[in-house]
């Protein structure tokens, strides 16, 4: 068996394209947040909390109308929600899936398919694509983290 001192490398193709994967996932969940912030910035509506809509630099106007749902504001929100509940996920299981050793092939591929599967979300979501594009995408991403889940289930107990 390999320690895992030898697989937590550089030198381990697993490993190094897990921690890409990862840190373009990291930019993702951030980057979402901050495109949620520049729509209201550029609408002036959909504001999440009332304490929000308060006096201040950014806000020097501020309106009650500004607490009213916005799709276009609310649509990145609940795409950051998406990432927020499947991205951390991907982060535990991929790292426990770098742990049992795979195939570099595999691991690749399986870590490429989900960030893939989390751009495809993404574009879906943002263009207003029908559901059933959307929900393709996730369960693709789903699929992907529960086979390495199950994967290191058996790894561990077999």
């Amino acid at each position: 068996m390999t320690g895992i001192e030898e697989l937590l490398t550089w030198d381990n193709p697993v490993f190094s394209a897990y921690v890409l994967a990862s840190a373009i996932l990291v930019l993702k969940v951030m980057g979402q947040g901050w495109m949620t912030v520049w729509r209201f910035q550029t609408t002036g509506r959909g504001l999440a909390s009332p304490e929000d809509a308060a006096k201040g630099l950014l806000n020097p106007a501020p309106d009650p109308s500004q607490l009213e749902i916005d799709d276009y504001v609310d649509r990145s929100r609940r795409m950051h929600r998406n990432d927020l509940e499947n991205i951390p996920a991907f982060w535990m299981a991929g790292f426990l899936f770098v742990l049992i050793a795979p195939a570099p092939w595999l691991a690749q591929g399986l870590f490429w398919g989900f960030v893939a599967a989390r751009a495809g979300h993404f574009w879906a979501y943002a263009t207003a694509q029908p559901h059933e594009i959307r929900a393709t995408f996730y369960s693709i991403g789903s699929l992907i983290v529960i086979w390495m889940g199950v994967q290191v289930l058996w790894a561990v107990l077999t």
